[in-house]
């Protein structure tokens, strides 16, 4: 008599969403987020204990800031040192990792140099989220 065997596979999905938020009438935000979610408890635990060992922690909750390699600044990213150094900013939580493709500066609130992710700089933090689940053994 054969032996059934039962497999059980976690899927995480990967999403890129455009988020939209409106205040009123007349005015709107978008939003732009690289998003994965449905992660499993033990998959939070190890992505949190790296985010703490490799990244700065925001005075908020989960938000990390994920410094943004100098080559794939653009022209008026690269020409602006005293808004350097460049970061996205990721959240966890305990069923999903997120982050804004919005490319931001510690230095300052608001300026020409900070702008959504170019084709380039959205690549390079998709791969660079890729690395972090092949170290920590994590499928997607």
């Amino acid at each position: 008599m054969g032996k059934t065997i039962v497999l059980f596979v976690q899927v995480i999905k990967v999403s890129t969403y455009i988020l939209r938020w409106s205040a009123n009438c007349d005015t709107s935000v978008f939003m732009k987020q690289y998003v994965i979610d449905e992660l499993r408890f033990e998959d939070f635990k190890k992505i949190k204990t790296y985010l703490d060992d490799k990244f700065t922690a925001s005075i908020l909750d989960g938000i990390y800031w994920i410094p943004i390699e100098k080559r794939v600044l653009t022209d008026v990213q690269s020409g602006h040192l005293e808004c350097r150094p460049f970061f996205f900013a990721m959240r966890i939580e305990q069923n999903s990792l997120s982050c804004e493709l919005l490319v931001r500066t510690r230095n300052r609130i608001s300026c020409e140099c900070m702008d959504y992710a170019n084709e380039d700089q959205r690549n390079w933090f998709i791969r660079r989220v890729d690395s972090m689940f092949d170290t920590l053994n994590i499928k997607t």
